[in-house]
């Protein structure tokens, strides 16, 4: 139990940084409170089973029966309702904003992209809430990348997600994009098992070297994109980017750094002087060229890209069975 006169690492981590919460259980963001909240396929099939969602499910299987016919689009429509009133039940709780992810299988069409994107904010304002408080998250392939600067120029702000490459994180700066989720973890557990180690420490850790290399060049560029660290697997990696603009973290992880009474330092500063040389501007060739020579960058975004495909899927079947 963690002793009232003592600052938790988690209320020491927000003095330095905004704290978001992985996850769509809205009980778990009641008992953290974060600044933000993100959700994606996978953590929207798992809400899907909890018993507090009936209802909502419910409701968007309605929705989607009183506003198109045929039992495929039905399903597509009350998926995307069910995901937006999700996050409209997580608004409620959370100041700030609300990640809504677009269909990973859209991921390769810049068009398809934009219109689904399009679709959930309409869904939203249909619930009351405006884009002010949704970021919509596309896969950073390039394809995403295009769709969400034209989105950015609508006024839709977005949350470029499956980030494992400076190459993303730069064509995402130099595309205007507001937030991008660069995946610590996931990159941690490419390069353990291609060293054959049990564990990596924060300081040899390529997704923590590679968020704060990110951070320390947009940051020497003046760029405005947001960066968020995502996808933790310890505290540790979580400690050693205290800092950083928004770390975005497992209920999990938030309740270990909530248990933590140790002094927490900061490590990333905005100020901090840095000899990275200047890279320009990607073309799409160059973009792909990089991504082809990261075979770990290549290999987790297809990997990711397909998770969240497949549990898009498993949702979707899941909502066919009210049909």
């Amino acid at each position: 139990m963690v002793d009232n006169n003592k600052t938790s690492k988690l209320d020491q981590l927000r003095t330095m940084t905004s704290v978001v919460a992985d996850t769509g259980d809205i009980n778990a963001i009641k008992e953290h409170l974060p600044d933000d909240a993100t959700t994606n396929p996978s953590l929207l099939l798992k809400a899907a089973d909890q018993p507090e969602y009936q209802p909502i499910i419910k409701e968007a299987v309605a929705h989607a029966k009183s506003q198109v016919s045929g039992s495929s689009g039905q399903t597509a429509l009350a998926s995307d309702y069910l995901a937006v009133s999700i996050g409209r039940e997580i608004a409620s709780v959370v100041p700030g904003n609300i990640s809504t992810e677009v269909d990973a299988r859209l991921s390769f069409d810049s068009q398809k992209t934009i219109v689904k994107a399009q679709q959930l904010i309409r869904l939203y304002k249909q619930m009351g809430l405006g884009k002010d408080r949704i970021l919509i998250k596309i896969a950073a392939t390039w394809e995403g990348i295009r769709a969400a600067k034209e989105l950015e120029q609508q006024g839709i702000r977005c949350n470029l997600t499956l980030l494992f490459s400076f190459a993303q994180a730069l064509a995402c700066a130099e595309a205007g994009i507001y937030l991008i989720s660069p995946f610590v973890g996931r990159i941690y557990d490419w390069h353990k098992e291609a060293q054959g180690k049990d564990h990596l420490e924060p300081h040899e850790d390529p997704g923590v070297l590679g968020v704060k290399k990110i951070y320390q060049y947009y940051k020497q560029r003046g760029y405005k994109t947001i960066v968020m660290g995502a996808s933790f697997r310890t505290i540790g990696q979580i400690e050693a980017l205290a800092g950083c603009d928004k770390l975005t973290i497992s209920p999990t992880l938030l309740a270990e750094l909530g248990a933590a009474e140790q002094t927490l330092d900061r490590q990333l500063q905005p100020d901090s002087k840095s000899s990275l040389s200047t890279f320009p501007m990607l073309t799409e060739s160059q973009f792909r060229w990089q991504m082809n020579e990261d075979p770990m960058a290549t290999e987790k975004l297809a990997e990711g890209i397909r998770l969240f495909a497949r549990d898009q899927q498993a949702l979707e079947d899941k909502l066919s069975t009210y049909f």
